[in-house]
C-alpha cells in the first residue's frame, strides 16, 4: 500500500513551482522548446528509474540532469539573479521604512518623473526615436559602461536633447540611476523572443531583453509612430497613453 500524506501534497507543489518558474524564464527567453526537452527528460527519469526501477537507463538520465543543470545555471545566469533579488526584495526593510518617510522626496520623485513624461510626449509628437530605461533593485553598471557617462539631473529639454536626431547619443539606450541621467548611447541586451510582433524594431527588443535580465523599466518612443511603450518584467506594453505612463513609473519607482 502506498502511504501518500502531506509531506508528498507540498513535495509536488514545490516541484511544480520551480517548473513553473523554470516555465516562464524560458518563455520570457524565447527559449520554450529548450523547456520542453528539459520537461521530457524529467519524465523520463521519473518513469524509468522511479516507477520502473531500470537502474541503468535511470542512471544515466540522472547524470544527464546534473550536467543539464550546470548548463541552465550558465546560461540563464541573468534571469536567476533576477528571481533571487525579486524574492529578497519582499523583505527589503526600505519598503518598510518608506512608508515614515518625507513627502518631500515623494514630491520630488514625482517632478522627476513628469519630466520623462513631457519629454517622451514631446518625442512622440515630433517621431523622435528614444529608449530610456529606469534602474530599480539590479544594478545596471555594466550597462552604463557601454556608453557615455552623463550624470546630470533628469531634465526634460537635456533629454530632448540626447535623443535628438543629429545627436551622436540618439541611437543608443539612456539610463536613470539614483535620481540621476547616469549614461546615455548604452548597449543593451536585444531580446530574441519570437513572440514579437515584426513590425517593431532594435529599440523595442532591447528594451524587452533588458526587461528580462534585469528588474528595469524600459520606456521606448518609436521613430515610426511616434507611439510610446513600456517593457517592464519581460512584458511590453503598446501605445501607452502620458497618464497611463505616469502611473506605471509612479509604481514602478516608489
Amino acid at each position: 500500500m502506498i502511504n501518500f500524506g502531506i509531506k508528498d501534497i507540498v513535495d509536488i507543489l514545490i516541484v511544480a513551482l520551480l517548473l513553473f518558474y523554470l516555465y516562464r524564464m524560458m518563455k520570457n527567453s524565447g527559449t520554450l522548446s529548450l523547456f520542453y526537452g528539459v520537461l521530457a527528460f524529467i519524465v523520463v527519469w521519473v518513469v524509468a528509474y522511479e516507477i520502473f526501477d531500470m537502474r541503468l537507463t535511470g542512471t544515466i538520465v540522472d547524470k544527464f540532469m546534473s550536467i543539464g543543470l550546470i548548463v541552465l545555471v550558465i546560461l540563464f545566469q541573468d534571469q536567476i539573479k533576477r528571481v533571487l533579488i525579486d524574492i529578497g526584495a519582499h523583505g527589503n526593510l526600505k519598503h518598510f521604512l518608506r512608508i515614515f518617510k518625507h513627502s518631500k522626496r515623494n514630491d520630488s520623485n514625482h517632478g522627476e518623473i513628469m519630466s520623462v513624461v513631457y519629454a517622451c510626449m514631446s518625442m512622440s509628437k515630433s517621431k523622435t526615436g528614444a529608449l530610456i530605461v529606469f534602474q530599480r533593485k539590479v544594478p545596471l553598471a555594466e550597462f552604463e559602461k557601454t556608453g557615455d557617462r552623463i550624470d546630470a539631473a533628469i531634465n526634460m529639454r537635456l533629454i530632448e536633447n540626447i535623443f535628438f536626431k543629429n545627436s551622436p547619443l540618439h541611437d543608443g539606450a539612456m539610463i536613470i540611476a539614483n535620481h540621476r541621467i547616469a549614461a546615455a548611447g548604452c548597449i543593451l541586451p536585444v531580446s530574441h523572443d519570437m513572440s514579437i510582433p515584426k513590425n517593431l524594431g532594435l529599440r523595442h527588443r532591447a528594451a524587452l531583453g533588458m526587461s528580462q535580465v534585469t528588474d528595469a523599466v524600459c520606456v521606448i518612443v518609436s521613430e515610426e509612430t511616434g507611439g510610446i511603450s513600456v517593457a517592464q518584467g519581460g512584458k511590453m506594453k503598446l501605445k501607452v497613453s502620458a497618464p497611463d505612463l505616469e502611473r506605471i513609473l509612479s509604481n514602478a519607482l516608489e
